[in-house]
């Protein structure tokens, strides 16, 4: 189990394939809430979103690692909203 508590405001996280998802703003609850000007292109630019940290494999300094690759954490990003 990944020590949530290790994950600092700033770090960048990363998929399981190294590709960049995005740059954390903080950790909400259960979720690591992402800064809006890394969060994505398109409908997901411009806002804020949510990734579970039950997708977190482990926390490495300034880099948290998903369990997930890139391209299914962003596809199962949260809305700012909740959705």
């Amino acid at each position: 189990m990944v020590d949530v508590s290790q994950i600092r405001e700033h770090a960048q996280v990363v998929g399981a394939d190294g590709v960049t998802v995005g740059t954390v703003d903080k950790v909400e609850g259960d979720r690591i809430k992402l800064t809006k000007d890394s969060a994505g292109q398109g409908s997901h630019e411009g806002h804020h979103h949510f990734i579970a940290t039950g997708l977190v494999a482990a926390v490495e300094g300034d880099t948290v690692r998903l369990s997930a690759n890139a391209d299914v954490a962003v596809n199962i990003f949260e809305e700012e909203g909740g959705d």
